[in-house]
């Protein structure tokens, strides 16, 4: 863990990353490609020791309220959260401030915020998204090792249906080879359709690979899987953006699913939502990102 004074905390579309970094040890994490200019060890967290202020700073002089999104770079639970608590008061400032809100993990320790997450939520809105991506516990605990599993999450999604806080899924990365199964799809949606999520963000059957992510992931598979790195050398060579080649069946499968059990699938539409602001009892839309 290492400090820095940042000079902003939000970006032009109302996203914030708190840390910059992670310990999660996910083996296809495309936050480590090389593209983003991260000059640190990944697992040596960037503090942002300003970002609160920074935040009460931004929130108290804008003209118009809107979604603040959190965790599309680095998850803001990861363990060091519980000790230096940015997210928490990032949280208490965006209820205070009534500004609505979207937050992006996969861990559990989200939990510990469900009272401000239900305040929000009563206020304006509050939307949680969850990433799954394996539906066997075991292949989760090597792909995923140091967060909380799909079990877990899945006790999240539930928590929050009970709140009456929306969810959305990411379905994301399926990697080929090892979780690109009718059997996994149908495990995760089983789970989706159980807790009720509100809609799922799925780009395809497949995952992305970029330089400082591709070298990364073909270590962890050499490590844990001997031959696929062959594999996909083989099948994709240098490809940036990989689909599985049950690919198409899978999306069917899926697309099928989410249509007959009411799960709103359209990315556009999934996305228009997260970035619509809401004022709960004024049913008037304000803002977009």
């Amino acid at each position: 863990m290492h400090y820095v004074k940042s000079k902003g905390i939000l970006s032009p579309q109302n996203g914030m990353n708190l840390y910059r970094g992670c310990t999660h040890g996910c083996i296809y994490c495309d936050s480590r490609s090389r593209c983003y200019h991260m000059e640190h060890a990944f697992e040596d967290i960037e503090v942002k020791e300003n970002a609160i202020q920074l935040l009460e700073h931004a929130l108290s002089h804008k003209r118009k309220k809107c979604m603040i999104g959190t965790g599309a770079m680095t998850d803001p639970y990861i363990p060091l959260e519980m000790e230096i608590g940015n997210m928490r008061r990032a949280l208490e400032l965006i209820l205070e401030y009534g500004f609505g809100v979207t937050v992006q993990t996969k861990s559990d320790r989200i939990l510990r915020d469900l009272d401000l997450l239900q305040k929000i939520n009563e206020k304006t809105k509050c939307v949680v998204q969850m990433t799954l991506t394996t539906y066997d516990e075991a292949l989760c605990k090597k792909i995923e090792p140091n967060v909380s599993t799909t079990r877990e999450r899945f006790q999240v999604l539930k928590r929050l249906r009970d709140a009456g806080i929306p969810t959305v899924v990411w379905l994301s990365p399926i990697l080929p080879f090892l979780n690109d199964t009718e059997e996994n799809i149908n495990g995760i949606l089983d789970m989706c359709v159980e807790a009720k999520v509100w809609g799922i963000i799925c780009f395809g059957m497949g995952m992305t690979l970029r330089e400082g992510n591709r070298e990364y992931f073909y270590g962890q598979l050499d490590r844990m899987f001997p031959g696929i790195k062959e594999r996909y050398i083989r099948t994709y060579g240098n490809q940036y953006s990989i689909e599985s080649p049950n690919g198409r069946r899978l999306m069917k499968l899926f697309g099928d699913r989410c249509k007959r059990n009411g799960i709103i699938h359209d990315i556009e539409e999934v996305f228009a939502y997260l970035h619509t602001f809401e004022e709960k009892g004024v049913g008037q839309q304000l803002s977009f990102w």
